[in-house]
């Protein structure tokens, strides 16, 4: 299965966590504008930028949120 796009799971995040914690939506903001793992952002990389989107999506729980941060993880590992 080809991973999806990192703007496609942004949307599905902002759809099943209604409430984004403060900490985690400049990354999920920047997620938006990605396709990707290996895109650049600015002066930072799609990688980095999802790793800390997880370390600040902690408060994010339940069955959407397991798949959707293991399938965030898969694509952290496959770099």
């Amino acid at each position: 299965m080809a991973n999806r796009s990192l703007s496609t799971i942004a949307r599905e995040i902002r759809t099943t966590w209604p409430n984004v914690d403060y900490a985690a939506k400049p990354y999920l903001d920047a997620m938006s504008t990605l396709n990707s793992i290996k895109d650049p952002y600015l002066c930072d990389t799609a990688s980095s930028i999802v790793a800390y989107f997880l370390s600040n999506a902690s408060t994010w729980r339940g069955e959407d949120a397991k798949r959707i941060k293991s399938e965030l993880r898969g694509m952290l590992k496959s770099m």
